[in-house]
């Protein structure tokens, strides 16, 4: 049997270089960056718990309860969803602006009004944990004056224990930035 998927990166290879892919799109959202291993880890124990509840919502179908079978996947959707928007969480860059995802909220800061993207040293959260450590983290300052929260920190569940992809990412940001803020 032909395995098909394992040739798709040969077909890649080979195709023209005058292909324009969706993510050159500068219009189009995207997250400088690699989500994180504690991250990733994260939304798969999530998603393994909804799997786990799921399987649970059929074997109560099975027995006869349909409410409470309904019930259970109402309730492993819920966590699908939660997983997904743990996946979501972080800075993302366009040419309209930079947008910090949160995990209920979502804050867009066009470029025009953004006054400067640089990196300073302060207490950051730990893993998004109440807890605080001195960090680095990348800051938006709006012209208007008003702090905003980090959009990205050394410790939080991207970047903790890879210090050099906090930099690269925190670089391609201030890049976005200085190319967009005019």
């Amino acid at each position: 049997m032909p395995l098909t998927f394992l040739t798709a990166d040969r077909a890649f290879d080979e195709a023209d270089d005058d292909v324009s892919l969706p993510q050159d799109d500068v219009n189009r959202w995207r997250r400088p960056y690699r989500p994180g291993p504690w991250r990733v880890g994260a939304a798969a124990l999530l998603l393994l718990l909804a799997s786990y509840m799921l399987f649970a919502a059929m074997i109560i179908a099975f027995a006869g309860a349909l409410p409470g079978a309904g019930a259970c996947a109402a309730a492993a959707a819920a966590v699908i969803t939660f997983a997904l928007r743990v996946v979501r969480l972080g800075a993302w860059v366009s040419a309209q602006g930079v947008r910090r995802v949160g995990l209920f909220s979502t804050r867009t800061l066009p470029w025009q009004r953004v006054q400067e993207v640089r990196t300073a040293q302060q207490p950051v959260k730990w893993l998004g944990l109440p807890r605080t450590v001195q960090g680095e983290a990348l800051l938006a300052f709006p012209v208007s004056g008003e702090p905003l929260r980090p959009l990205i920190s050394d410790h939080n569940a991207d970047f903790l224990g890879r210090p050099d992809a906090f930099d690269t990412a925190a670089d391609a940001v201030e890049a976005w930035a200085a190319e967009y803020r005019r």
